[in-house]
């Protein structure tokens, strides 16, 4: 299950895809010795592309914790899955299939778009690649309960300072992730996200999800773009490879898609790159430099995401993710722009 989405669903900070997948219905799942770390890990990816379940997710960063109510459901080859946020300004999505509907109902407005690496939801095949098993040791840990429920525990362990450590807890029955914790080189819990309580192989939903993308003509709706490109394109290039991190994806998309088309400036686009190491991601945001917007370099930390940004010639440049500092500032050391 991708567990960065849940997160971005609670908290305000954006960007993401990571950790384990396992959405299957309530079945047992065969038992994998500790060693067979690669077997595991492909039936979890095959359990993630099908099952029912509902429950209330609760997630604890920076010693805030939110919940959300989540749903995913499948009827044949169709997908169907309901996030709604349950604290602060109310929020809630919505997916059928390939399509994501982003809904701020105070603000009266709907974002609709392709779900793609940005776009995580529970049934999403990404789950831990096996190359990933290059740079984390993957051992078994014992057993606990949580929200009720019996489940095997987990750790990847990263083989270097470049990544966290992660800890899950799945269902011992259907594979499901109750549980995923991000810790910290001093073993401090940076996240943790959890089923506070949860139901699984219950009876499909379809029309919780249908009926509301049905009513969203009564908002403001917009349709962002995204274009496939490719870094080299746009007029850059990296330098060097962070160890174990391979492109993923590269796109263009409009810095405020919500602004007149006409308006000089308001439509410049913000390229990005976003790059993977088979668990966790890094994504590069490539954009002309804005003195009005653009006022000095920064870093920040929420939870377990790291961002930094600063002004990289006529451009400015942030990166973020679910990795430590000196990771993010490899990724903007290696950035270069090409010579005409």
């Amino acid at each position: 299950m991708p567990w960065r989405f849940w997160r971005r669903a609670l908290v305000p900070l954006s960007m993401l895809v990571a950790v384990m997948p396992a959405l299957a219905g309530d079945t047992a799942l065969p038992t994998t010795a500790p060693n067979d770390a690669r077997a595991w890990l492909a039936r979890m990816h095959r359990a993630a592309v099908g099952g029912n379940y509902q429950g209330t997710m609760v997630i604890s960063a920076n010693g805030v914790m939110t919940s959300s109510s989540v749903a995913h459901f499948c009827v044949g080859d169709q997908v169907f899955e309901r996030i709604e946020v349950l604290d602060g300004k109310q929020r809630q999505v919505y997916r059928h299939n390939d399509l994501v509907h982003t809904v701020w109902p105070q603000a009266g407005l709907a974002v609709i778009e392709r779900r793609g690496v940005q776009i995580n939801l529970p049934s999403a095949t990404q789950s831990v690649e096996p190359r990933a098993l290059d740079h984390y040791e993957l051992r078994l840990e014992g057993q606990d309960r949580i929200a009720g429920r019996e489940a095997q525990v987990f750790v990847l362990q990263p083989r270097d300072a470049l990544r966290f450590t992660y800890r899950m807890w799945a269902d011992q029955r259907s594979g499901l992730m109750l549980r995923s914790d991000i810790i910290g080189p001093t073993q401090a819990v940076l996240e943790s996200a959890a089923f506070s309580e949860v139901e699984i192989g219950v009876r499909s939903q379809p029309d919780s999800v249908l009926q509301p993308i049905r009513e969203l003509e009564r908002l403001r709706v917009l349709r962002p773009t995204l274009l496939p490109t490719r870094l080299e394109d746009q007029g850059w290039t990296m330098a060097r490879n962070v160890a174990g991190f391979q492109l993923a994806r590269c796109v263009k998309r409009a810095v405020d898609p919500s602004a007149p088309a006409d308006v000089a400036g308001a439509r410049s686009e913000v390229t990005q790159a976003v790059f993977s190491d088979g668990l966790t991601h890094v994504s590069l945001f490539i954009e002309a430099f804005d003195a009005a917007r653009h006022r000095k370099d920064f870093m920040a930390q929420f939870g377990a995401t790291h961002s930094r940004a600063g002004r990289h010639g006529e451009f400015w440049v942030t990166a973020m993710g679910d990795v430590p500092p000196d990771t993010l500032k490899q990724f903007v050391d290696a950035l270069q722009r090409r010579r005409p």
